[in-house]
Parts: structure tokens; sequence; C-alpha cells
């Protein structure tokens, strides 16, 4: 019996060190995947720029665009400005949709897209635009740690947490 009680000492001691190694902590799937798409709205394209991409289930897609310097997250709507001989009130708007193997982001306005522009707003909204799509994956088992702690909205915040390094991002052109 004093042999015994020392082998199953050890045995159950053996137990709670294995099932708390903090092993499973580490998430092997939490790499967030960055791709930029450069292209230009029109109506040849109905308005819409499609990236072929493969999103797993649980990812959550962020679209940004470059304005300027900075990336503004969309969807986005601009205000444009009134001008003589064009509808008043005219309202432009960034948006986007996906399917696990592609995103699709989209110009639609309340005015005529084709015909409705000053050649300053053309440039300005639809020739050459640059979009980052970020893939980051979600918690799959319903946690909230990371998106609860993360103001998507901010695009350096995301780059931060995630610790993304965006030096590198490849760029398609899609037209």
């Amino acid at each position: 019996m004093k042999k015994f009680l020392p082998i199953l000492l050890l045995a159950f001691v053996s137990l709670f060190i294995f099932s708390c190694d903090n092993k499973d902590d580490v998430d092997s799937d939490t790499v967030a995947i960055m791709k930029d798409a450069t292209g230009t709205f029109s109506s040849g394209n109905n308005f819409t720029l499609g990236l072929d991409i493969n999103i797993e289930g649980t990812d959550v897609v962020l679209v940004y665009r470059r304005v300027g310097n900075v990336w503004q997250i969309i969807p986005k709507t601009y205000y444009l400005d009134d001008v003589q001989n064009l509808p008043t009130g005219r309202e432009l708007d960034y948006n986007f949709d996906f399917t696990s193997q592609d995103v699709e982001i989209r110009t639609t306005a309340n005015f005529n897209q084709a015909t409705q522009m000053t050649g300053t707003e053309t440039n300005q909204y639809l020739t050459n635009q640059t979009f980052r799509i970020v893939l980051v994956p979600a918690n799959a088992a319903g946690k909230a740690s990371k998106s609860a702690s993360v103001d998507y909205n901010d695009y350096n915040a995301v780059v931060k947490y995630y610790n993304l390094n965006d030096s590198n991002v490849t760029n398609t052109k899609v037209n």
C-alpha cells in the first residue's frame, strides 16, 4: 500500500499538469491577411471592383479606402458639393460585400455617376481607387476578447492590435 499511494498521487498531479499547459491559448489560425486592390469605377464595370480571395467562414472582412495618406473604413458616404447644372444633395456611397471566394467593392449614388459628376469628382472618387482588404480571423468559439478591444474604424489600431506588417502588401489591379 505504501508504494501504491505515491504512484496514485503522482498520477493525480500529472493530470493537472497536462490539463493546464496553456498551449491551447496560442491561436495558430489567427493570422490576418491583407491585400490591396486598385481599379477604376465606371459604367462598364457597373461601378464595381472585384477581387478573388479565399475567405474562411470565421474571418472578419474589413475594407479600407486610401484617401491621401490614410485608410478610411468603408462603408462610407460622401456628400458631394452642389454644382451648377447637376442635381443637388448628391450622395456617393462606397460599400462592399463578400463570399467565401471574393470581395466586391462598389459605389452607389442617388444620381447617375456616369454623367452627373464633375471631372474633379470622377478623379477623386472613381479613378484609380486603392482599397485594402484585411481578413481578420474571428474567434469561432464565441470569445469576444480580440474583437471587443480593437476599433476596426481605425486602420492603425487594427494593424497594431493584430501585429500586422503592412509594408509589403500585394497590390492587384482589378478592371
